[in-house]
């Protein structure tokens, strides 16, 4: 081989070497990425991000810092409170004397001599000695007409429609451990065979919970109705479990009317077949899912979601501009607080100008610590390459500023969508005690009634009468208050 052909020789070598090196360094570069994604998903819990408590497991993690500062006051009840303590009745159901029989010094018998008219009582609130279920027989007779003979039967109540039947009580009762306290049907069958000796098949508590949802009809659109006129609407999604399928749990409520649907699709088609956001006019509270942003009300997020957010900047990526962040949201809603408990309606423009200053800096300083990516995906995959968190944030507080910091600009605006997230909390917690709904027809049940009493609840009404009044055939409507 001639010297010109080794030396071309060693060219190609080292465009092949060269070639190598650039496709491995492609590859070290996209291994890294996926570690660091997959470490970030591994440090993430219910402190840092949206993933819920009960996530978190047994896993011993860090302290947790609270965001909130202490008020120096000590746990429990503050002077003023007061309290709930047991109370004496002043007509009790039965009563007990208890008279001395002996003179405690001289052992003279006193049993022939009048108490004195002076007592000291003592109460004891027990359960009835003998719990059982109250029969009432319904008889109709007939009468014979002295005039023309006509032989007339009577007519029974319309509320007594069986040979045999539990009452409204019963039923009541039934249904409100089911929806509202949310013992399986297999539970609730033992319960009440524990108590009243009466065998129940959990096919009897499915009549009732479908009696109660034809009751709830239009108790249900009347809390519909009151939600499209709120000033202030949350919303919030979650998963939930039908016939093993995967559907979508929507809630919209307010701090006296809360409204649940199930819908297989998550996004516009689910909402707008519920009713409810496409004609909504006031603030809808939100996390920021782009399929909220769709409707023409005005917008407010979630600042609990982005304090959780900046937290995992802060504590896994270390990034300082995050905990400066977070103290000032915090500062401004603990501001706000402050304000609203002098009875004012906004706070001055020199300090909102304060606030907003400092939001632009702290902007500033983190798009400066996350630069856009450069260049695309490594190994030719197509598209723009994928933005870090840190920057997907910035993005959001930067383009959403005003939806960011409503709640310092109208103080009927809440800082975060925490009651949504309370209203969703306990039917994840039936989906964790009973599992999947077995049927649409029983999460359609579910979501009606739990909604209905959620909404009472709310308006301080007693949950068992009014589900007692919705099985006489009179439901109580919810009160229109937003």
């Amino acid at each position: 081989m001639t010297p010109a052909q080794e030396l071309e020789q060693l060219r190609i070598e080292n465009a092949q070497l060269r070639e190598q090196l650039t496709s491995r360094d492609a590859l070290v570069t996209q291994l890294i990425e996926r570690i660091q994604t997959l470490e970030a998903r591994l440090s993430q819990d219910s402190h840092n991000s949206s993933k819920p408590p009960s996530s978190d497991g047994f896993k011993r993690s860090p302290k947790k810092r609270s965001l909130r500062k202490s008020t120096g006051k000590k746990p429990g009840g503050q002077p003023g409170h007061e309290g709930q303590a047991l109370k004496q009745s002043e007509n009790p159901d039965a009563v007990i004397a208890h008279l001395p029989t002996t003179c405690e010094k001289c052992q003279t018998d006193l049993t022939k001599e009048a108490a004195l008219p002076h007592f000291e009582p003592r109460q004891v609130f027990e359960l009835p000695t003998q719990l059982k279920l109250h029969v009432t027989e319904h008889r109709t007779y007939s009468k014979k007409c002295p005039t023309c003979q006509t032989v007339t039967k009577a007519k029974f109540p319309q509320s007594v429609k069986n040979w045999v039947q539990y009452g409204p009580g019963f039923r009541a009762l039934a249904v409100y451990l089911i929806t509202y306290q949310l013992l399986p049907y297999a539970r609730v069958c033992e319960l009440l065979n524990e108590i009243y000796s009466e065998s129940l098949s959990p096919g009897s508590l499915v009549n009732m919970i479908a009696e109660c949802y034809e009751q709830l009809a239009e108790p249900e659109k009347t809390i519909k109705t009151a939600l499209t006129q709120a000033k202030v609407l949350h919303c919030d999604e979650t998963g939930l479990y039908v016939e093993g399928k995967r559907h979508w749990l929507h809630v919209a409520s307010t701090l006296y009317l809360t409204h649940y649907a199930h819908h297989l699709r998550r996004g516009s088609k689910a909402t707008d077949e519920i009713g409810i956001l496409p004609t909504f006019q006031g603030v809808a509270i939100h996390d920021g899912w782009s399929n909220y942003l769709r409707y023409a009300c005005t917008h407010g997020l979630c600042n609990a979601h982005h304090l959780r957010e900046l937290a995992f900047v802060h504590e896994q990526l270390k990034q300082a501009w995050a905990a400066e962040f977070t103290t000032l949201l915090v500062d401004l809603k603990e501001e706000v607080e402050v304000a609203k408990a002098r009875s004012e309606t906004s706070l001055s423009s020199a300090r909102l100008a304060h606030f907003e200053e400092r939001y632009q800096q702290l902007i500033t300083q983190g798009l400066a610590a996350n630069p856009p990516p450069e260049g695309g995906w490594p190994c030719g995959k197509r598209g723009k390459p994928r933005q870090s968190k840190p920057k997907n944030l910035l993005d959001r507080l930067d383009k959403q500023r005003h939806q960011v910091l409503l709640f310092a600009y109208r103080f009927d605006v809440p800082f975060d969508n925490n009651l949504a997230e309370r209203d969703i909390r306990m039917v994840k917690v039936q989906q964790k005690v009973s599992g999947c709904f077995r049927s649409q027809e029983g999460a359609s049940f579910f979501c009606r009634i739990r909604g209905y009493l959620s909404t009472m609840k709310k308006q301080g009404e007693n949950l068992l009468v009014a589900l007692l009044d919705t099985f006489c055939g009179h439901p109580p409507l919810p009160k229109l208050l937003v």
